[in-house]
């Protein structure tokens, strides 16, 4: 029987137990004895928010079938059990076998947002290791990063071992038999990454030297070890059909923040928005079979007995077969009483008509993200959606019987204006009016338009990496004028409006395009006390900005200045398929308002044709 890490009076005093206790529905527990390879996965967040994350459902799923290796997790804690672990030192452990961390081979941490780097700090300092990997010996843990975020590392370098660049279930299982042949042979630690370095898609960082130019510019990024690669190269699964893909995921204690069966259809994106990192990280498209879809949707509702399916993807409407998989999921949903969520589709008459049949309309809200508030600045950053077709789409909305639209913008972005600005109000105002267009009788009751402003930040490998950023004031500036501008329209009490934390903003760009002096700042900053950073309550500005004044770094150098076009930037040593020029053409594209075709339309020549798949090779 299992021991807990955590004894009955510590569970009973803490929020939500059932965080850290395993041994859920699906969880795999394997003989620590008989497997060759520990592998702790971890999420540096709750609970809940790491049990929503299908990356990692994926690799536990994969490294679980190898029967040499045990995959287990690991989240961030809770701070009220963070802090009783400081106090009576327990170190941080893992849910399944409930083992300390450090007694493991490979801790692999996913970095999914910027804001969770001051818990990946946590995580290292609870399983009483060193925070930088030069201070671990050879009986800590091999630490790993993976997950968007490490396609610009730098910020976090010091801190790992090594980062996986690109789609885990490539070179993973070669990277775990390297372990096992170095292992045996009782080679170092050091031996071992430098054999990691030579493996596609491994990036070591202290393999790699920086040298700076006096305005604080990078002068060079070069290898220092003959083992480490002046390039690493993206891993990219072509057949995403034939990979793994878990039908028997882990059902959680209690409510994940998805809680549901998640299905992904495709990956990647045809579309070419400008500021969308995902975009531009995961070219080519690449659709699965609609066979196997079928079945791996039925096999995980039958493994998991949720009670909501959801079709993952960044653009669902735009995979080919939809029509024929959302029959077959309404068949199959309405037999088992189970919802269909479907987002990520374009609002137009096939979607309304989906939505119709699988949501109850009382309850339900349509989404729509022009992301700016005129055609001119939607003509910028490349966003194919004119104000017709949002129009339109709301309109057959409300004949549909919906009353409640969400509208998703950004402010801040690339060559954006006062009136680009009011322009989202006016828009709101435009589709509110549309809505009382509708006879009266034929009503149902009042309409609600939701208005949500991000603020933009610019991010690696996007043509708008060479950006520039505002000071949080300015950004405050930039809603108070949305906020004004609906207070003034017609039908202002129909429009409600929310906007995001300017001052996070401006820390998710520093940490999204920083280098590796940036590391102290985050290391000096979790000592004073920050954690849990992408929760509102407990983000602390201050904390940040005391660390850079300490360390003499002045944050401005990464948020406000707009960067040259022959800047070194701290990620141009990882190549995505998609190339600098492509990027750089987009970029002054954009300043000329001038339009790129989707994939499907045209091939821009990107890059990702290198790859010889997906939607290059298809369309």
């Amino acid at each position: 029987m299992r021991k807990l890490a955590l004894n009955d009076e510590i569970l009973l005093k803490i929020e939500k137990p059932a965080r850290y206790i395993g041994n859920e529905v699906n969880s795999v527990m394997k003989n620590k004895n008989e497997v060759d390879i520990r592998f702790a996965m971890c999420f540096p967040d709750v609970y809940e928010i790491g049990m929503s994350h299908l990356g990692i459902q994926i690799l536990y799923d994969m490294f679980n079938k190898r029967e040499d290796t045990w995959c287990e997790r690991v989240y961030s804690p809770w701070p009220d059990l963070d802090a009783i672990m400081r106090e009576k030192q327990i170190p941080l452990f893992a849910l399944e076998s409930q083992d300390n961390i450090k007694d493991f081979d490979f801790l692999g941490i996913t970095l999914q947002y910027e804001m969770c780097y001051t818990n990946v700090l946590q995580i290292l300092d609870l399983a009483q290791m060193p925070l930088r990997a030069e201070d671990r010996g050879e009986e800590y843990p091999l630490v790993m990063g993976g997950g968007p975020c490490s396609y610009n590392p730098e910020p976090l370098a010091p801190f790992f071992d090594m980062f996986y660049i690109g789609e885990g279930e490539t070179v993973f299982n070669q990277l775990l038999d390297e372990y096992k042949v170095y292992r045996k042979a009782g080679k170092s630690k050091k031996e071992f990454l430098e054999r990691a370095a030579e493996i596609p898609g491994i990036y070591v960082p202290a393999f790699y030297d920086v040298e700076y130019h006096e305005d604080g510019t990078i002068a060079s990024f070069k290898p220092n070890n003959s083992h480490a690669k002046e390039k690493i190269e993206k891993q990219v699964v072509m057949d995403v059909t034939n990979t793994y893909y878990p039908t028997k995921p882990v059902v959680p204690f209690i409510k994940a923040t998805q809680d549901r069966v998640t299905l992904e259809i495709q990956r990647g994106c045809i579309r070419g928005c400008r500021f969308c990192q995902a975009g531009m990280l995961y070219r080519p498209t690449r659709e699965k079979d609609v066979e196997v879809l079928k079945e791996t949707a039925k096999a995980m509702l039958e493994s998991t007995g949720h009670e909501e399916i959801s079709l993952s993807s960044l653009s669902s409407s735009d995979y080919s077969k939809l029509p024929e998989l959302i029959d077959y999921l309404i068949e199959e949903c309405s037999q088992r009483k189970v919802n269909i969520s479907l987002p990520s589709l374009r609002i137009d008459a096939f979607s309304l008509d989906v939505m119709s049949k699988v949501q109850d309309i009382k309850k339900s809200s349509l989404t729509f993200a022009p992301e700016a508030g005129s055609q001119r600045l939607r003509d910028v950053i490349n966003k194919g959606l004119t104000e017709e077709v949002i129009l339109e789409g709301a309109g057959k909305a409300f004949e549909g019987g919906w009353t409640r639209v969400k509208l998703y913008f950004m402010l801040g972005l690339p060559t954006e204006t006062e009136e680009d600005m009011k322009g989202i109000a006016h828009l709101a105002e435009a589709i509110a009016k549309r809505y009382y267009e509708i006879p009266k009788e034929q009503r149902h009751g009042k309409c609600q338009i939701v208005v949500s402003t991000s603020f933009f930040v610019p991010k690696p490998f996007t043509p708008f990496q060479w950006a520039s950023m505002f000071r949080k004031e300015d950004y405050l500036d930039k809603a108070k004028i949305v906020k004004e501008e609906i207070k003034a329209q017609l039908n202002q009490k129909s429009i409600k409006y929310n906007y995001h934390e300017a001052d996070v903003t401006v820390l998710e760009g520093i940490l999204a395009r920083g280098d590796r002096r940036v590391a102290d700042v985050l290391e000096a900053t979790y000592k004073k006390g920050a954690i849990f950073d992408a929760w509102s309550e407990y983000f602390r500005y201050d904390l940040w900005m005391e660390a850079f004044e300490e360390a003499g770094i002045n944050p401005e150098f990464y948020t406000l200045r707009e960067r040259p076009l022959d800047e070194i930037f701290p990620w141009d040593f990882i190549s995505i398929g998609v190339t600098r020029r492509f990027l750089e053409n987009e970029w002054k594209k954009a300043q000329q308002e001038v339009v790129t075709p989707n994939c499907k339309m045209q091939c821009s020549g990107c890059g990702a044709g290198k790859y010889k798949g997906g939607i290059c090779i298809e369309g």
